[in-house]
């Protein structure tokens, strides 16, 4: 069964940063898949932030997180991470990471309706 499982969010100082991991089970990060991570903030539409596809590293980022995020995996840890510099207020959203059959490179591997698996979210909460 795959699983995805979110965690590392937190309460934040704007400026300050956080590391997001998404722990995956049922496949490994050597399979073909694309790995995205999404947001979505009180009264908005759902965010893609960053893609990657483990088995080459090709990845991909939203306008929003370019220059301060960075979308990276560790294949022994099964794991995918979101490193995030820089925090803003509008930073805040819950984070939830999901895995796609296969990847599509460029900016289609932010589209949502790609994603067939999705796991719980972790709140990250930017203070101004």
């Amino acid at each position: 069964e795959v699983q995805l499982q979110a965690s590392g969010g937190g309460l934040v100082q704007a400026g300050g940063s956080l590391r997001l991991s998404c722990l995956v089970s049922g496949f490994t990060l050597d399979d073909d898949v694309g790995i995205g991570w999404f947001r979505l903030a009180p009264g908005k539409e759902r965010e893609a932030v960053a893609c990657i596809s483990p088995s080459d590293d090709d990845k991909y980022y939203g306008d929003s997180a370019k220059g301060r995020f960075t979308i990276s995996s560790d294949h022994a840890k099964n794991t995918i991470y979101l490193q995030m510099n820089n925090l803003k207020p509008e930073d805040t959203a819950v984070y939830s990471c999901a895995t796609a059959p296969g990847y599509y490179s460029g900016h289609y591997c932010l589209m949502g309706s790609l994603y067939d698996k999705w796991g719980q979210g972790t709140l990250v909460t930017v203070s101004s």
